[in-house]
């Protein structure tokens, strides 16, 4: 078996991430020797993982001693994780724990005399529903009179979506996927109005930045002069500047808004007696499988999820295109410490291959690594209000496991009933004779049962 390096770590020289019979290797490169030395002698990875920072990490020099080379000075061992998620498919108070997480691991490595050299989101990833620091390399000695290097980046990558959502109510996620970088702080400042600006906050994080990102961009050589020449930065006012971020995003909240899908786990087409003859079916397969992942397409605020969870199933990644559903799944499940992440997903334009050479940051298509699916109230939302051909929508849906749950609902339905008040009824091959064809083309039919006149749920196993 060989090392496969993983193609988002490519950026760093001092060590790169490699996939190795199913498990995660880092490797310290020569041009890293020195700084992971400094962080091995500190002990500073076993105390970062006792504090529920860093991930699970642990030296395994002897397994790989026929490797180590000049080059190939350390080997490393990281925890695993079931999914990876990234920030442009969290919820706002997802993005919000990872910011506060970034910004407590500094003020917890600054007493160590160490910092981190980046701010990158993409660091950061959650384990259930916590936020856990992935790159152990970005951990570098404190030297003192040191700036934040990773000042700018904290903003665009954290600090400027959020403010985004809490300032003007716009959502940061397909911004954000637009943009791997983030959000510039000139594109944030450009959207605020003289309300905005005179906080104090925004006024010194976005508004003065942005001038000085105009200044830097119009005369690059002057920029540096001021760079070269600037004071340095005492560890209390570095220590200062970190505090203050953490206290000003501990305080924001999305802008409130009505969203499409607000209410409908209280507000939808069937009544209790229904409901729980659907969660009856969901918790009797959940306790017949016992997916260790399982993924829930159209989570809303994850009532599905919470009864698998429940009923024998380890783990649910949930996806919906509904911000507030999302954040309140998530809230959900930190109240309730559930291992069950909610994360932003549009199926008709789901997370691609991103960055560097298309392959940096991998599709949902490639992330695919789940024992079981439920889609209950999904299908006619692909079918009938984005016009993508019923078998088409259910192959992509058999397409995420090998055994699940799908919904489908019938044009008697009082909510496709209002989708075709709006565009009419040009769906002719829409029909359950034709949705049973679709699953039979690619798996097969193990049980269906009627919920109510208008909805059946079928359980299906993919060939």
């Amino acid at each position: 078996m060989k090392l496969l390096q993983n193609p988002s770590s490519f950026r760093d020289p001092s060590g790169h991430v490699y996939k190795y019979n199913n498990r995660i290797i880092r490797v310290i490169k020569k041009y890293g020797k020195k700084r992971y030395e400094f962080i091995k002698e500190n002990n500073l990875i076993e105390e970062s993982i006792k504090n529920n920072f860093l991930i699970d990490t642990k030296e395994i020099e002897n397994e790989f001693r026929n490797l180590k080379s000049e080059n190939f000075c350390y080997f490393l061992e990281h925890e695993r994780l079931d999914y990876i998620s990234y920030p442009y498919e969290w919820g706002f108070y997802q993005l919000k724990e990872a910011a506060l997480h970034h910004l407590k691991f500094q003020i917890f490595l600054l007493e160590k005399n160490a910092i981190l050299i980046d701010s990158s989101a993409f660091n950061i990833q959650f384990k259930n529903n916590k936020p856990i620091f992935i790159d152990v390399l970005s951990i570098d000695e404190y030297i003192d009179g040191d700036y934040w290097n990773g000042h700018n980046q904290f903003l665009q990558q954290f600090l400027n979506p959020l403010l985004l959502s809490s300032l003007k109510g716009i959502s940061f996620n397909d911004w954000y996927k637009g943009n791997l970088d983030g959000i510039k702080t000139t594109d944030l400042n450009n959207l605020l109005n003289l309300k905005d600006k005179l906080s104090f906050n925004v006024f010194f994080s976005v508004v003065l930045l942005s001038k000085l990102e105009k200044q830097n961009t119009a005369n690059p050589k002057e920029a540096l002069k001021k760079i070269n020449k600037k004071r340095k930065l005492s560890k209390n006012s570095y220590r200062s500047l970190l505090l203050q971020l953490k206290k000003w995003i501990e305080k924001l909240h999305p802008l409130p808004k009505k969203t499409v899908w607000d209410s409908y786990s209280v507000a939808n087409t069937y009544n209790e007696e229904q409901e729980r003859g659907k969660i009856d079916i969901i918790k009797k397969f959940a306790e017949k499988h016992k997916p260790n992942l399982m993924a829930d397409i159209g989570c809303n605020d994850g009532l599905y999820s919470f009864e698998s969870l429940k009923s024998g199933c380890k783990k649910v990644v949930g996806f919906d295109i509904d911000t507030n559903a999302i954040d309140r799944a998530y809230k959900n499940s930190l109240k309730f410490d559930l291992n069950f992440l909610p994360l932003y997903f549009n199926a008709t334009n789901p997370s691609g291959r991103l960055g560097w050479f298309e392959n940096e940051r991998e599709s949902f298509i490639d992330r695919l690594n789940f024992d079981a699916v439920i889609a209950l109230a999904f299908e006619h939302h692909l079918a009938l209000a984005n016009n993508v051909p019923l078998e088409d929508a259910v192959k992509w849906i058999i397409k995420i496991a090998k055994k699940g749950l799908i919904e489908y609902v019938s044009k008697k339905d009082e909510t496709v009933k209002k989708m075709l008040s709006i565009k009419g009824d040009i769906f002719p091959d829409y029909n359950q004779e034709n949705f049973e064809k679709s699953i039979l083309l690619n798996g097969k039919i193990i049980n269906k049962t009627k919920i109510s006149n208008t909805r059946i749920l079928y359980e299906f196993e993919k060939n």
